[in-house]
């Protein structure tokens, strides 16, 4: 069994954690089952779409909320609601929603310096049509975020942080990649820890050999869903998936909607249940909600269990209205579930 690192308490880390991945603005829009059927749209999936085709669907797409998005920058943004220190890293162009993202992530207290693109594509999209079963699906132009390279990996920023995470819907790009590597350097070289999201089955399908050898060598937390980690390891249950990456990883989180997530580490395993949400209008954002309350709690000297039940909070909150950001206090809402941070 590999075990590498555990977060621990370092005057040097004056940050909780340093997410690196795609900075998009989310444009989110109700629609029914027939609207994807005509459109060709796959429910509860990722789609890849080029400038043209996020042009068509927008006229298409009812009435809409835009806000900055983006997997691992909703992840910072709930870090900083439940009173963390985040920063990030990603790619937008200097256009109007470009600067429309820097401003959200500012004024949501996350660090982020990343420069801008001068020129070259615009900045990325995710047009986001939700069902009445409150099911997401995805179509994705990415634009500028993509053009993450080595270059703007902050050093700083990783050398100073407990955790630096990335998100898995940026390894595509060989650039990106490289970036990857040279984040998961700089975090052992500073003896921090290196956090993975696996994003999407599609991810885990189109870079199953990348992701394991990334996994194998360097990733302490490993975060996924069910049909992620069942599809990286390529295995038959859930529960074999969780063994095997219980091999690897320090950390494993496994979530399972409805059914909350199971948390493993060496010979722990944590069951933690789904919170009660008051309502569930839009599931966007569930993951990477409750990535930020596990990674706030083991950042901030927490077991495993209760940084479970902090992302089981989080993601309960997202989920009880559109759009992937908080929009009441995460710090305030836990404290009301009687939880102390």
């Amino acid at each position: 069994m590999v075990i590498r690192n555990l977060p621990r308490q370092d005057a040097s880390a004056t940050t909780d954690v340093c997410a690196i991945g795609n900075a998009i603005v989310d444009v989110i829009a109700e629609c029914d089952e027939a609207f994807l059927e005509a459109q060709g749209i796959t429910k509860g999936g990722m789609t890849l779409i080029d400038e043209q085709q996020a042009a068509a669907l927008y006229k298409k797409m009812g009435p809409a909320i835009e806000m900055s998005g983006g997997a691992a920058a909703n992840t910072a943004a709930g870090i900083a609601s439940l009173g963390g220190t985040p920063s990030y890293i990603g790619k937008v162009k200097n256009d109007q929603f470009g600067i429309v993202f820097c401003h959200d992530m500012k004024s949501s207290g996350v660090e982020f310096l990343t420069s801008a693109l001068q020129e070259g594509p615009a900045t990325a999209q995710c047009l986001i049509l939700v069902t009445p079963d409150a099911q997401r699906s995805m179509n994705t132009y990415l634009g500028a975020c993509v053009d993450l390279f080595p270059e703007d990996i902050d050093v700083a920023l990783v050398q100073k942080a407990q955790v630096t995470y990335l998100e898995g819907y940026l390894f595509d790009k060989p650039k990106a990649q490289e970036a990857f590597y040279l984040a998961a350097k700089t975090v052992h070289e500073a003896k921090r820890c290196l956090a993975l999201s696996l994003s999407d089955t599609f991810c885990v399908d189109r870079h199953r050999d990348g992701f394991l050898k990334l996994v194998r060598d360097e990733v302490d937390f490993l975060i996924g869903n069910e049909m992620e980690l069942i599809s990286l390891y390529q295995t038959s249950s859930f529960d074999e998936a969780m063994e095997k990456a219980r091999q690897q990883c320090s950390i494993v989180v496994g979530t399972r909607s409805e059914k909350g997530a199971v948390i493993v580490s060496g010979e722990e395993t944590h069951i933690i249940q789904a919170e009660k949400a008051e309502s569930v209008l839009d599931t966007t954002g569930a993951g990477d909600l409750f990535a930020a309350g596990f990674l706030y709690g083991v950042t901030h000297g927490h077991d495993l269990e209760t940084s479970g039940r902090l992302g089981a909070i989080a993601a309960s909150e997202i989920i009880s209205h559109y759009g992937p950001r908080p929009q009441r206090e995460l710090k305030a809402y836990v404290q009301e579930k009687k939880i102390k941070i």
